[in-house]
């Protein structure tokens, strides 16, 4: 069972409310609120309750809705952690959409061993993925999970969406809607954008990389109109990705997006496993106020991204998903980017366990590794 405010959200929300309180009538402090837990209580009125409770603490502070996120340690640089590289932004020329170009940059980990094949993500909106005081901050969580072993050492990919030469590159301002090629290429639901992937991107990754063959060690993700981008492409080419990372994803109709729940259970199942993560005040498809409202339920983000979880479900796909109480933001998805890696990634090939050698538990550091070598931007 998943509830809509996660275990963390929880914590932050409790404050320490109740906490000093000793239990009464036999009940006990539940492990993971703090909240009091009667011994008959189900689990389940636990979270509504603590639900309740974070509207409340809103509506008194009336603070905004994204606020309530807060980035924990997994997303902020720690002591004695390596850092990954950055290269400098990079220009690939696209065949899928004639006359665009497409700009990213490479993460490699401190880790990396040119010797071994390794496991690749690719971000779309790569400019938002990537910047370190930003929502998501991908660089500095990579850096963490990898030294402490929760998921492989990953190549990171930041992509951002087509434009033309003349152009201006996508921005925090502007991630190309208005001034590139990002509606059509991110927001239709044809094979197009997966050629950019896996026709454009990666024999050129592979050219500079020893990067693994192997669909499992490949994951994709975004954010809205990135998030429908990276399903489409897993979608279309299961054999390249099988791991898809959605935050508030635009399973709407912009472009016939809203089609996918019905396509999924129509469709025969795809080795695709996913995380989705939205908030209960994206947009949902109400125009207008009062009597003259009207409702558009393909246009409403927050009951999309629910029918693609039931559709996904149903046909029996690796599935997790979270839903907060925030708007059309990437707040709670950065905050919990950490978490959804290490969901996706929690069955990856790890070294042989020898209780006898300590080795292969301790934090995953590497002197003078390939890393070094890579050509860095002096600004990201």
């Amino acid at each position: 069972m998943r509830f809509d405010v996660s275990i963390e959200t929880s914590k932050r929300m409790a404050g320490g409310l109740g906490r000093t309180r000793p239990p009464a009538n036999g009940s006990t402090l539940h492990a993971e609120t703090g909240f009091l837990r009667h011994p008959t209580m189900n689990p389940a009125l636990i979270f509504a309750r603590t639900a309740l409770l974070a509207l409340a603490v809103l509506s008194a502070s009336g603070a905004p809705l994204d606020d309530l996120y807060k980035h924990g340690p997994d997303s902020l640089p720690q002591p004695g952690v390596p850092q990954g590289q950055v290269s400098a932004w990079r220009k690939l020329p696209s065949e899928a959409y004639p006359g665009t170009l497409h700009d990213y940059c490479v993460y490699v980990p401190a880790q990396y061993d040119a010797a071994k094949p390794t496991a690749l993500m690719i971000f779309q909106d790569g400019q938002a993925f990537l910047r370190p005081t930003g929502d998501y901050r991908a660089p500095t969580v990579f850096d963490n999970l990898i030294h402490r072993r929760e998921i492989p050492v990953t190549l990171v990919v930041f992509i951002n969406p087509g434009r033309k030469p003349e152009q201006p590159e996508a921005s925090a301002s502007d991630w190309g809607d208005r001034s590139g090629n990002r509606p059509q290429e991110y927001n239709a639901l044809d094979d197009k954008y997966a050629r950019v992937i896996v026709d454009e991107l990666l024999p050129v990754l592979n050219q500079e990389f020893n990067l693994s063959q192997d669909p499992n060690d490949r994951a994709i993700g975004g954010a809205s109109s990135g998030a429908i981008a990276a399903f489409t492409v897993a979608w279309h080419r299961p054999d390249q990705f099988r791991k898809v990372h959605s935050a508030i994803g635009s399973y709407v109709n912009l472009r016939g997006g809203h089609v996918y729940p019905d396509l999924i259970r129509q469709s025969p199942k795809k080795p695709i496993r996913i995380f989705l993560q939205d908030g209960m005040s994206d947009n949902r498809g109400v125009r207008g106020q009062g009597e003259n409202a009207t409702y558009n339920a393909e246009r409403d983000w927050y009951a999309q991204n629910r029918k693609m979880v039931a559709a996904l479900t149903e046909k029996g796909y690796d599935v997790n998903y979270t839903w907060g109480i925030g708007t059309h933001s990437s707040k709670q998805a950065g905050v919990i980017l950490p978490e959804m890696l290490r969901w996706l990634w929690r069955d990856y090939p790890r070294l042989p366990d020898d209780p006898r050698d300590p080795g292969n538990r301790g934090f995953f550091t590497v002197p003078g590794s390939a890393a070094a070598n890579v050509p860095t931007s002096s600004k990201p």
